[in-house]
C-alpha cells in the first residue's frame, strides 16, 4: 500500500501545538457528554466545515473524544496546498481539549494515512492509535475503526479511489455553486452528491457491502457494536445483531454520533441556525 513518508506532515504538528493556546473558547451551551465520535472532517480541503466543526464542538464538551480517520486530507495536501486560519483553529481546538483532561484519540484513516507512522505516539496529548474499543456507560463494547480497511477500492485499486477523490471534489465544488444559487433563492441546503448515493444502485450496494463486513468484523472480534466513518454517510442501525454507528462527516453532513451520560448513543447534526445562536450567544456575553 502507497502511503507518504512518516515525516512528510511531521513539520505541521509543531507549528500547530505552539499556537494551541490560542483564542478561548466559548462557553459550552449544549450538553455535555460522554464521548463524541467525529470523522471525515477532511482538514485541508474547500469542502471541510471547519467553522461548523468549531461552533460544535465549543458547545459539546466531552470525556471522551475519538477522531475516526479522515481529519487531514494528506491527499489534497500533496496536490495544493490549503490551510487557512480555520482550519488551524480546529487542530488547536482539540489540543485544548487534551490538555483540558478530554481524552482525545485519533485513528487515522486513508486520507490521512501518513499518520499511521505514528502509532502508538501522542502528539499534544491527543493518541494515535490504528484503531480502539470504547465501553460504553452502559457496559456495551464498541469497536471504533476509520473503516477503508473494508473498502475493496482502497485496498485492491487505489489509482481508482484517487480518480474517484477528484470526482468527489469536483462535485462539491459543483455543490457548493448550486447552494449559493439556492440560498439567494431562499432555498434550503441540498447535498448533491448524497442525491447521488441514493439514487444509483452501484452506490447503494456498495454502502450496503461497506456496512454489513464492518458490523461482521467487529461481531466475529466480540463486540457488541462498531463505530466507523469512511463512507460520508451518518446511520445507527443494528446488522445482524450487531450495533453499527456511522458518525457520517463534516463536509457535508455535519454530523457526530454522541455517547449520554447513560449509555445511549445518539447521531447529532450541527445545522446553521445551530451556529448563528452559538455566534449570537457568545457576541451576547462579550464586555462592552
Amino acid at each position: 500500500m502507497m502511503r507518504a513518508a512518516p515525516d512528510a506532515f511531521a513539520p505541521l504538528w509543531p507549528r500547530l501545538s505552539e499556537s494551541a493556546a490560542a483564542d478561548p473558547d466559548v462557553p459550552g451551551r449544549g450538553a455535555r457528554y460522554r464521548a463524541i465520535f467525529i470523522s471525515d472532517i477532511h482538514l485541508g480541503t474547500a469542502g471541510c466545515q471547519a467553522r461548523a466543526l468549531l461552533d460544535f464542538m465549543k458547545n459539546h464538551p466531552s470525556e471522551y473524544l475519538y477522531l475516526v480517520g479522515d481529519i487531514v486530507d494528506g491527499w489534497q495536501l500533496r496536490r495544493r496546498w490549503f490551510w487557512p486560519q480555520s482550519h488551524n483553529d480546529v487542530v488547536q481546538k482539540l489540543l485544548r481539549s487534551a490538555r483540558k483532561g478530554c481524552k482525545v484519540v485519533f485513528i487515522p484513516g486513508n486520507h490521512d494515512e501518513f499518520a499511521r507512522g505514528f502509532l502508538g505516539h501522542q502528539f499534544g496529548g491527543i493518541e494515535v492509535c490504528e484503531d480502539a474499543v470504547h465501553t460504553t456507560a452502559d457496559g456495551r463494547t464498541l469497536w471504533v475503526t476509520h473503516g477503508d480497511y473494508f473498502d475493496g477500492v482502497i485496498q485492491c485499486a487505489k489509482w481508482l479511489a484517487y480518480v474517484g477523490d477528484n470526482l468527489y471534489e469536483f462535485t462539491l465544488k459543483l455543490n457548493r455553486y448550486l447552494n449559493g444559487l439556492r440560498a439567494r433563492l431562499g432555498l434550503p441546503y441540498w447535498s448533491l452528491s448524497a442525491y447521488l448515493k441514493h439514487r444509483v444502485k452501484s452506490a447503494l450496494n456498495y454502502v450496503t457491502d461497506f456496512e454489513v463486513a464492518v458490523a461482521s468484523e467487529a461481531r466475529s472480534r466480540g463486540h457488541d457494536g462498531v463505530v466507523c466513518g469512511h463512507i460520508h454517510r451518518a446511520e445507527m442501525r443494528d446488522i445482524n445483531g450487531t450495533l453499527y454507528c456511522n458518525d457520517g462527516d463534516w463536509v457535508e453532513s455535519r454530523s457526530a454520533l454522541v455517547e449520554h451520560l447513560d449509555g445511549r448513543l445518539e447521531l447529532l447534526y450541527w445545522t446553521d441556525t445551530d451556529s448563528r445562536t452559538s455566534q449570537a450567544a457568545a457576541l451576547q456575553e462579550t464586555p462592552a
